[in-house]
C-alpha cells in the first residue's frame, strides 16, 4: 500500500526567538532532510523550504524560508513534514519505508490472521508496530524487532509476526 509521500521528520518547536526551529528528523542521516526541501504537509497544501543551521542533542537547528520570529516558529511545533516518494533514494530489496507498512495484513506464525498495520510508533525506546484487530477492539502493539516480526512481505501484502508470549 505505497503512498505517493513518506514522513520525513517534524517541527518539534521554536529554538531562539529569531525564527529558528527545532526539527525531528526520521531520515535515516538526519541532516538528509535538508536534501528533500522544500518539505510538505501531508495534504499538500503547505511547504516549507528548510536550511539546517546547527544540530543539538536529539534534534536539527532549522531557519524556514518566511518565519522570523519565535511566535511564527512556535506556531509550526507539530506539525509533520513529507517528501515526495520519487525524491527518496531506492530502497534494497530486504528494506521498506515504513509508510509501506500501513494496510499490511498480520498473521501470526501458524497463519492466523490478526489484523492489519494501523501505524509504527515510536515513543523514544524502539519501534512498534500499531496492529487494528480483525475482531475489533483497542488496538495491539507489538515491538518492531526481527525477533517479534521475523516477516515483512510487501509483495505478498503481509506481516508475519510472533508475539512474545502473553502480548494478545
Amino acid at each position: 500500500m505505497a503512498t505517493d509521500h513518506i514522513c520525513v521528520g517534524a517541527f518539534s518547536g521554536s529554538y531562539g526567538v529569531k525564527g529558528e526551529v527545532r526539527l525531528k528528523s526520521f531520515c535515516a542521516n538526519p541532516e538528509a532532510i535538508a536534501d528533500y526541501s522544500p518539505l510538505t504537509t501531508e495534504d499538500g497544501k503547505h511547504s516549507y523550504a528548510i536550511t539546517i543551521t546547527r544540530s543539538i542533542k536529539g534534534a536539527l537547528v532549522a531557519k524556514v524560508e518566511g518565519i522570523t520570529n519565535k511566535e511564527q516558529a512556535d506556531d509550526l511545533k507539530g506539525i509533520r513534514l513529507f517528501a515526495s516518494r520519487d525524491q527518496l533514494p531506492a530502497l534494497p530489496d530486504d528494506e521498506y519505508y515504513y509508510a509501506d507498512l500501513i494496510g499490511l495484513t498480520v498473521l501470526d506464525t501458524g497463519g492466523t490472521v490478526l489484523g492489519k498495520v494501523h501505524a509504527v510508533q515510536n515513543h523514544g525506546a524502539s519501534d512498534l508496530l500499531e496492529i487494528m484487530p480483525s475482531a475489533g477492539g483497542n488496538t495491539i502493539l507489538l515491538p518492531f524487532t526481527r525477533e517479534v516480526v521475523p516477516t515483512v512481505d510487501l509483495s505478498a501484502g503481509r506481516i508475519i509476526v510472533d508475539p512474545p508470549e502473553g502480548a494478545l
